[in-house]
């Protein structure tokens, strides 16, 4: 049992992150990521201890916390590579001119926000918790970090923060550039978001706790940017060539996207959306006879369960919502059972309860007249993390105008894959319109998630040697520089600094 942290206790935490920041702006990029690189050490050092303390707290297998885990030691590493390499901080170099007018010499770089607030996430104790990537993106900014622990696996988290802390005094780093905080409640969270030393919050996690966050960040008399991811229906358009064509198929590849991770993931595809036809009618029978056969299985703890069977009961409940399909066995307490139901175009378009996220194994069949009626499902959804087609080639020639549609309401959008399984990677934007997240044009998945914890700075007529080392004329980072108002591209060696 983890005592909740006082309001004593969070002031103190807080004026030591405060104090770590102005440190850490004395320290090297390599020395940040050499921390970074010893805190992934000390995460594999937990070893089988760490995996059956999450699985006791979680419900989750073995399989997925040592997969979960070896992603966030990567994550750690990777993200360490990149920080060295520069790029992120988006240094630009305008040399002086004097044609045609007089033009100073002025540079820019990317410098750290001050202390960060991540509020941990209970789907990936490892991954998106903390120690996860929102943590590892902060402190690679040159960021302190404190976590409000997520009550679902405290045990779990108190590891985690013991790697980090011992990473810390290997590495020598400031006190206050990590801390974790404990409370059951609210009171220690609102603490956090209003204290004037926070600088930005990043939060995974439901509509509700993502949008209070961001009201009360809002209401500062200094106003923080807060990056909330806070989930989405994920919508798959099944167009008709490829439905002709792949029915079963699709429909088998689906069931298993809905009922991975027992449906607890930001990326469950929560609507399948169809023009009724000959062929629908291959695609629903599989879908019954797949499910049927679907067992249910324990969900990430007892409030998340109570919450899906709220959720989904009252979305069986709106008008012209009928169950589809759903998993035969009876189901045990706390287990997540599969159901499918569904709707037509009309009702779906005009009912904004449809529209919301039922977060576990659940989905809609929204069933549309024709192609325009599916067009105008499609406008009517909001932001989402993610949008997919499964189409043919013909199919992606007769709906152009749904293709446009789509993209412009999802952060990544998908071609004849299912959206569950997130890669870490550059390319990755994980991320998308409100209400998927409270800012768009960030990902909180790969290492392009750093800039979320950094403001631009432009230095003018700076003398060379005080100037930041990407900004100096013998630097030795990656840069673009501005020459003439033509831009150029010099590529030298990573970071050497200490």
């Amino acid at each position: 049992m983890f005592k909740n942290a006082s309001p004593d206790e969070v002031k103190a935490v807080l004026a030591k992150a405060e104090e770590a920041y102005r440190v850490l702006k004395g320290y090297s990029i390599r020395q940040r990521t050499s921390f970074m690189r010893t805190v992934a050490t000390e995460i594999e050092a937990l070893g089988d201890v760490l995996i059956k303390t999450a699985m006791a707290e979680s419900n989750l297998t073995e399989a997925r916390l040592l997969g979960e885990r070896t992603r966030t030691v990567w994550q750690w590493n990777s993200y360490a590579n990149y920080t060295e390499l520069g790029n992120w901080l988006d240094a630009r170099i305008d040399f002086p001119t004097a044609m045609p007018s007089p033009k100073p010499d002025v540079r820019k770089t990317s410098v750290a926000l001050g202390p960060v607030v991540v509020f941990g996430a209970g789907n990936f104790p490892f991954a998106f918790s903390t120690a996860g990537g929102d943590t590892a993106c902060a402190i690679a900014a040159g960021c302190p970090v404190i976590v409000k622990a997520h009550p679902g696996h405290p045990e779990t988290c108190a590891l985690m923060a013991q790697a980090i802390e011992k990473a810390r005094i290997k590495c020598r780093m400031p006190e206050g550039i990590f801390a974790q905080v404990f409370d059951e409640g609210y009171e220690i969270g609102q603490m956090l978001i209003k204290h004037p030393a926070v600088k930005a919050i990043a939060f995974t996690g439901s509509f509700k706790g993502g949008t209070a966050i961001a009201e009360l960040a809002a209401e500062r008399d200094e106003p923080i940017p807060v990056f909330a991811e806070m989930g989405s229906i994920n919508p798959i358009f099944l167009m008709p060539d490829k439905l002709k064509q792949n029915a079963a198929e699709i429909a088998g590849q689906f069931i298993n996207s809905v009922t991975l991770g027992v449906g607890q993931f930001c990326t469950n595809p929560g609507v399948i959306i169809v023009v009724a036809g000959r062929d629908l009618d291959t695609f629903q029978s599989t879908l019954k006879q797949v499910a049927a056969n679907t067992p249910a299985a324990p969900m990430l703890h007892p409030g998340i369960a109570k919450n899906f069977e709220k959720t989904k009961a009252n979305a069986l409940e709106q008008s012209g919502v009928e169950v589809l399909a759903k998993t035969g066995a009876e189901q045990a307490e706390n287990h997540g059972a599969l159901v499918l139901a569904t709707v037509s175009g009309v009702e779906f378009i005009s009912n904004p309860a449809l529209h919301e996220e039922v977060f576990g194994p659940y989905s809609l069949l929204v069933v549309c007249r024709d192609a325009e009626e599916m067009l105008r499902v499609a406008q009517s959804l909001k932001g989402q993390l993610t949008s997919t087609l499964f189409a043919t080639g013909k199919d992606l020639e007769e709906s152009e105008k749904l293709c446009t549609i789509v993209q412009e309401r999802c952060g990544r959008i998908i071609f004849n894959q299912f959206p569950t399984g997130v890669e870490v990677c550059l390319a990755m934007h994980h991320g998308g319109p409100f209400p998927a997240t409270t800012n768009s044009a960030f990902t909180s998945v790969g290492a392009d998630g750093i800039k979320r914890f950094t403001r631009p700075l432009s230095f003018q007529n700076w003398p060379d040697e005080f100037l930041p080392d990407e900004l100096k004329n013998d630097n030795p980072l990656e840069i673009w520089r501005t020459v003439n108002n033509e831009l150029t591209m010099e590529s030298v060696n990573p970071v050497q600094a200490n």
